[in-house]
């Protein structure tokens, strides 16, 4: 819909507007979603049987949210996608501080304009996306920040410190008629906390002294580590007490949920077959399913889509200094991705000196997996003979994908390269290698062939 082009009070009741406040305005907005069978949850994953019905009974129920997961759960995503509840275009007086709506102004300011303008009080109009509103949390964040303060330069400018227009508004008063989401909560120096008390109770702010019965009209959502809200004592009592809803997040359940969410977030430079996304998925799972893996810390969604992101940058690299027609990651580029992810992953302290040989053996097992996933049922036989019989096959991150594929052995009459390659979807060059690759590989790990590697390369013999 286009911006309106009604411009007055005057010109807005005509048009039979309707003043709502923001918490029916988000719940009716849900409900219609609900009954035309449209997502009001656009790029989440995973969380349609558990947590999205949470939140949309919170809404519902006109309930401030704070959401409980660990790191990479998509909280913040889902935090974000609520100003998609909200009127596309929303009234409001033109030039206000806190962006109120014309039929309920709520500063001295706004009240003194309506009564001097009256039908003639110019509107504004203001988009959803600027009404969401959105803090990360951090020990230096301020009252001021949150709340207000008093303006030096307004009492410079005549006022007196007693004059309720010296404040200058912060985060949450500015977010009236809006929603305001903070990150990482308990972050927050305990006093900080306490200043949100009457904002999320009462609706009123205190500024120094002053009490200012604001009618605010904000839905606060939060998000928080579980250990950090619920055991460390760092979110003060009363503030738990004053959001209406509690809701868990959690990582995705299954596999294809996990998969998508990579494929969505990742930006990638080259080609990443389907394969390597589905590798990259069952190693995060097996990493937060490791004993040797702090699981407090949680194993994030970013582990993988950086995986991601790093067999396409390898793909890239070899393209660039061999001169491939075609950018596709392959099987042997997953090891560039372990070498510099180790370190988004926090482990047990028993397990110090370990760290290498864990990720390579939950890759070696997630690798196995999709093999057996994909190849099922296919005959290998005439391979492992040609490899017994002395043959040696190398690849690398530097090797070419022609290259590769020119030291493949013959298999005479057997078509088992083409029943691997029509297994994965494989065409161009590139994308034989690889799918041989993983084949070769899946025989390695099956103890069918031997393998020798280091330095960027693998021999299969």
């Amino acid at each position: 819909m286009n911006r309106p082009t009604v411009a007055t009070v005057g010109e807005l009741r005509a048009s039979g507007h309707a003043l709502k406040s923001l918490r029916a305005e988000i719940r009716d907005n849900l409900l219609d979603a609900l009954r035309e069978g449209r997502d009001p949850w656009p790029g989440l994953h995973g969380f349609e049987t558990t947590v999205i019905p949470q939140v949309e009974r919170a809404l519902i129920a006109g309930h401030d949210i704070v959401l409980l997961g660990e790191r990479g759960q998509g909280k913040t995503r889902l935090l974000r996608t609520m100003s998609g509840l909200l009127d596309e275009w929303s009234p409001v007086i033109e030039g206000s501080e806190l962006g109120e709506h014309p039929f309920e102004p709520i500063t001295a300011a706004s009240r003194r304009r309506a009564a001097d303008e009256g039908d003639d009080l110019p509107i504004a109009w203001r988009h959803r996306s600027d009404r969401y509103f959105e803090k990360l949390a951090t020990p230096d964040t301020s009252v001021a920040d949150l709340i207000g303060d008093v303006d030096p330069m307004k009492v410079a400018e005549g006022r007196s410190l007693g004059d309720p227009e010296t404040i200058h508004f912060g985060l949450i008063p500015r977010s009236h008629r809006g929603i305001v989401a903070i990150n990482e909560l308990p972050d927050l120096a305990e006093r900080i906390q306490v200043a949100m008390l009457n904002v999320m109770e009462e609706r009123d702010i205190q500024i120094r002294g002053y009490v200012l019965r604001l009618p605010l009209d904000v839905l606060v959502m939060a998000s928080a580590n579980p250990e950090d809200y619920t055991n460390r004592g760092r979110i003060i009592t009363p503030l738990k007490d004053r959001f209406g809803a509690e809701i868990r997040t959690h990582y995705p359940t299954e596999l294809d949920d996990e998969v998508a969410v990579i494929r969505q977030e990742a930006e990638l430079a080259a080609e990443v077959p389907d394969y390597l996304v589905e590798i990259l998925a069952r190693f995060t799972r097996a990493l937060r399913g490791s004993s040797a893996v702090d699981q407090r810390s949680g194993v994030s969604a970013r582990f993988a889509i950086a995986g991601a992101e790093t067999i396409a940058a390898a793909a890239i690299h070899r393209q660039a200094r061999q001169g491939e027609t075609e950018a596709v990651a392959r099987p042997i580029d997953l090891e560039t991705a372990v070498d510099v992810l180790g370190g988004k992953i926090e482990f047990e302290s028993g397990e110090e000196g370990r760290e290498d040989e864990i990720l390579e053996h939950l890759l070696r097992t997630a690798t196995a997996e999709t093999v057996r996933a994909h190849f099922r049922g296919i005959d290998f036989g005439v391979l492992v003979d040609a490899l017994e019989s002395g043959i040696m096959v190398t690849t690398g991150e530097q090797v070419a994908a022609r290259d590769f594929l020119a030291g493949l052995p013959s298999l005479g009459e057997s078509e088992l390269y083409d029943e691997i390659c029509n297994r994965l979807g494989a065409t161009n060059d590139g994308q034989r290698a690889g799918a041989i690759e993983l084949a070769l590989e899946g025989l390695y790990l099956a103890r069918k062939v031997s393998k020798e590697s280091g330095g960027g390369e693998a021999i299969y013999g």
